[in-house]
């Protein structure tokens, strides 16, 4: 049965149009808004989403960080208190498990933020692969978060919270901020492609956050988002979203995953298979030119040779015109090439486009 976060009654009240996601209930978009006035408000001005299906695992004890460098694919030696970095897990033969943010709290304490759906097989892996003196917990049903995402996210914040309790920069967080009389994590990050900070707190401090922002983001027309808009957001810049551009068979080098990736690093789970794979395909933007949006799973033909298949797609509000990612035969992934698409029957012409699709 699916769950439901702290923030559903609100959404309900807001008139959203709840689904089911990664086991839980959440609003795919509101009924005042929908889903292209909901992206553009995070585009031109502010938008709010509830994220608590998220999953946090803290790992931590002595050997937490010896742990971290073997689980995950990043490189974590020299990251301070403070600092978040994006990472990937990774099984034997090079697949990804999970893509996650990592925070690091202290010398010997690590938070993964981790997909929901893939919760409680990343909690189960990590915990079998651990070694030493170290302890793995799963504080998910504990934590409400919430994204405020946009070009007045932080003019919005500045109306909560004091400018010095603020992270010093992107992918960094302050921990212990204080809001009224409640306590936050606050953490310049989130998956729109904008300027925008996520606020990590005690489940039954969520409801009251999220009316504080509405209130304080009121001047600056902010929106509540669901999952729709999370999504078109995140295909415009170019981010991959696990279950589409990444999966067990695929490895993150294919994904266009290499900056997440250090195999200078001594060891890590998966590293001996990605050196050694052989990526005959890999991740590209294309630019629909004809007409028709490009969804999951359309096979790409160059003639009547299939090269390739599609993984998300979508028409891109902010641009205003439709997009896709899709895995291609690498001898036809150069910048400008066409391809069609295959959808219902039907070919759509594309092009091979640079990636991310939209920057701020």
């Amino acid at each position: 049965m699916d769950k439901k976060t702290p923030l559903y009654e609100t959404h309900v009240a807001l008139k959203g149009k709840i689904v089911p996601f990664g086991g839980y209930l959440l609003p795919v978009q509101y009924q005042e808004t929908g889903l292209v006035k909901e992206h553009l408000a995070v585009r031109e001005a502010v938008g709010m989403f509830d994220v608590s299906h998220m999953g946090e695992i803290v790992i931590q004890g002595k050997d937490a960080l010896k742990n971290v460098q073997n689980l995950f694919t990043n490189d974590f030696e020299t990251m301070k208190q403070g600092q978040i970095k994006y990472t990937l897990m990774c099984q034997e033969d090079g697949g990804i498990i999970d893509d996650l943010i990592l925070y690091k709290y202290e010398e010997d304490m690590y938070m993964g933020v981790v997909n929901a759906a893939n919760k409680e097989k990343d909690y189960q892996w990590i915990k079998e692969h651990v070694t030493g003196e170290v302890e793995v917990i799963d504080y998910s049903e504990g934590i409400g978060l919430i994204a405020i995402q946009g070009p007045k996210a932080k003019a919005t914040l500045l109306k909560i919270i004091d400018s010095a309790d603020f992270p010093e920069k992107y992918y960094t967080f302050k921990s212990k901020v204080k809001v009224n009389d409640m306590i936050i994590d606050l953490s310049e990050t989130g998956y729109t492609g904008e300027e925008g900070y996520e606020l990590y707190t005690r489940s039954e401090d969520v409801v009251a956050i999220w009316n504080l922002l509405m209130e304080a983001g009121r001047e600056f027309g902010i929106t509540p988002c669901g999952l729709g808009a999370r999504d078109t957001l995140r295909l415009e810049a170019g981010m991959p979203l696990y279950g589409h551009e990444m999966s067990e068979t695929i490895n993150p080098i294919q994904a266009g995953l290499k900056f997440a990736v250090k195999l200078n690093k001594p060891e890590f789970i998966g590293k001996e298979a990605i050196e050694n794979a052989e990526n005959k395909r890999k991740r590209v933007g294309l630019k629909i030119l004809g007409k028709g949006i490009v969804r999951e799973n359309a096979p790409v033909f160059i003639g009547d040779e299939e090269v390739g298949l599609s993984t998300s797609g979508t028409h891109a509000p902010h641009l205003g015109y439709a997009i896709a990612m899709a895995y291609i035969d690498q001898e036809f992934t150069e910048l400008g090439q066409q391809v069609e698409v295959e959808v219902r029957g039907r070919r759509i012409l594309a092009e091979v486009t640079p990636m991310p699709f939209y920057k701020k």
